[in-house]
This record gives C-alpha cells, structure tokens and sequence, in this order.
C-alpha cells in the first residue's frame, strides 16, 4: 500500500483502525492515544468477533476513561427471561455503528480512550452472589477512574452497580428510564442505602397499569422527579432535560435507560413491554440532554433478544449505548 493511500484509509490491526489524520495525527490501538474502531468502508461489518462498536477488548478498565461492559443476568426478571443475552446481541447490532455522531457532531473516539472489557462472570443461579460479584467487578472499574457503560441484563444490575459508583462518588444524582419502577427493585435498595441524592432523581417514562391507584406515591414521596409517561406524549423532551440538568447541578449523575421505556412497537424485545411509551426520538433527547451533567456511569438494560426476531430492539440498545458514549463530559465536539 502507498504511503498517500495509508494516509487516506488507515491500517486496520485487529479490531482498531490506526487513523492517520490531516496532520499525520495518529489515533488506534497500542502505541497511540484512541481505540478508533474500523470504517464499514475499509473492513466488512460481517467480519471480525463481535465486541462493543468493534473497539478492542481488554481485560480490564486500566488506562480507559471509558468501558463498555456486559452484565448477563436476568434471573431478577419478574416477567419474561432472556436478557442474559442482551450484551451478546447488543455487540452483534453494534457494528453498524460508525465513528461519529452526525446529529451533534460529537467525535468520541478522538477524544475518550475506551474498549470493550467484556462481562462480568455472574452467577445465573444465584442472584444474590451474582450481586456481590457485579459490586466487586464494578468497584475494580471505577477505581481506575473508568466510566462504565453497562449492557444489561435485566434491572437489578442497577443495585450493585451503584452501590460501588457511590462508594467513590458518594451519593449520586439519577437520571432513570424506564416503564416501571419496581423491577429488581434496585433503587429502592439504593433509597434504603443512602446510595441516592434523592433531591437529583428523575425517573422519565413510567406508565402502565398499577397495584394502587398512585403508583408512584412512594418515588414522589423520597423528593424523586416523577415524569410519566403521558407527559411525555405528543412532544419534544428537550425542554424538560434542560430542567433535568438544572436539577442534577455539578455533582455525580448516573444514567440508568430501561429499553421498555420504549414504546413496544419500536422496541418489543424487553421482558415486560408496556403500552404508550416514549419513540426512540424522545430517547435521543433524554439522553443527548444529559450533555454537560456530571456522568459517572450508565446502563441500558432489559434487552431480551428473543422476544424481537428483527433484531431492532438490541440495535436501538446500541445505539443509544453510543448516544451515552457521545455524551461523557471529555468528549469532543466539531
């Protein structure tokens, strides 16, 4: 290969593409700044082990600011199983991701040193050890000062999850997606463990039918944001995360997105779909919204594989998983 045509198209090494820029700037694998993963315009999506976007695989968060990891569990489910194979199907519908987000012109991989770390080796017999060992994983990732960027499983990863996040951050602010707020129960659980900022919650989304008349009495009751779903109906969320964001301030967030906050007739692969949900528009915004808060960590949970043969609900999940890559508070924007 010539040197003008290396210089165009860059050298493709394992799962890093190697980019030469206008000023030979290099970006890639070992022996430069980023993990930039390969074009679909020089190496075949089809190709290759599925990782998150293509990036590299390592073994651990050392040396990343940001990590994408897989957390497959789904014995906390209280409806359908199968999200244990969210991560692997979520990697799968990734590569058709590309290097730059052409709605706000965020370039992530020139600016955020990430990978693919892999998942967590849960328990799928036990949910309790399985919890301990998620805290312990997690712990190890953010004392590295890595953001972790979760694939779910089902909801209760949130739990130990943030356990570990606030063990370094302190109580966090919560950004929280989702039809329902009693799957796994993880923020309760994080309530009860003084886990939350609970003046820096806002729960986005929630609809469907109840065991009470107030579903939702006792997240109102903690000093949460309640934002049902018909609230969001027939318009733009930009407005109400400008007012998210004057609530979370400058301190810790944490981004927790349910798929089923979708509505199922774009995202049907969850295990417990809920009627009059949000479009994939609305998730956009909530998450481009979150621009400018303080992220220490997000997940998106709840994909169930089997449930959508279309395969649109993991890669709508990885796509918003990137939204909330572009979003991190190092990443540059043209």
């Amino acid at each position: 290969m010539s040197s003008a045509l290396r210089h165009l198209h860059g050298l493709f090494t394992g799962h890093c593409l190697v980019l030469l820029g206008p000023r030979g700037a290099r970006r890639g694998c070992s022996g430069s700044e980023f993990n930039v993963p390969p074009s679909a315009e020089f190496v075949a999506r089809v190709s290759g082990i599925p990782t998150m976007a293509k990036l590299p695989y390592r073994e651990t968060a050392e040396g990343l600011q940001a990590a994408f990891v897989g957390v497959p569990i789904d014995t906390g489910t209280s409806n359908r199983p199968g999200a244990r194979f969210g991560p692997r199907q979520i990697r799968v519908e990734s590569a058709m991701l590309r290097a730059y987000n052409s709605g706000t012109r965020a370039a992530p991989y020139e600016s955020v040193v990430v990978a693919d770390i892999g998942d967590v080796n849960v328990n799928v017999y036990d949910l309790k050890d399985t919890c301990r060992r998620i805290r312990e994983a997690y712990r190890k990732i953010v004392a590295t000062g890595c953001i972790p960027l979760t694939m779910g499983g089902d909801h209760t990863i949130a739990y130990p999850i943030l356990q570990a996040v606030a063990e370094k951050y302190g109580p966090v602010g919560l950004v929280h997606v989702d039809a329902h707020i009693g799957h796994g129960t993880p923020f309760r659980r994080c309530v009860e463990e003084g886990l939350l900022d609970c003046r820096r919650v806002v729960q986005i989304g929630l609809r469907g039918s109840g065991y009470s008349a107030d579903s939702y009495e006792w997240s109102r009751s903690q000093g949460f944001r309640v934002v049902q779903a018909e609230e969001c109906w027939h318009k733009s969320l930009t407005p109400l995360m400008a007012e998210v964001r004057a609530q979370m301030g400058d301190g810790p967030v944490y981004l927790s997105f349910d798929i089923d906050a979708l509505d199922p007739g774009f995202a049907p692969g969850t295990g417990t779909p809920e009627i009059a949900g949000l479009t994939p528009i609305q998730g956009v915004e909530i998450i481009r919204g979150c621009r400018g808060l303080n992220l220490v960590g997000c997940d998106l949970v709840e994909v169930s594989p089997a449930y959508d043969t279309t395969g649109n609900t993991a890669l709508t999940g990885a796509n918003l998983l990137f939204e909330m890559l572009c979003v991190l508070p190092m990443v540059k924007y043209y």
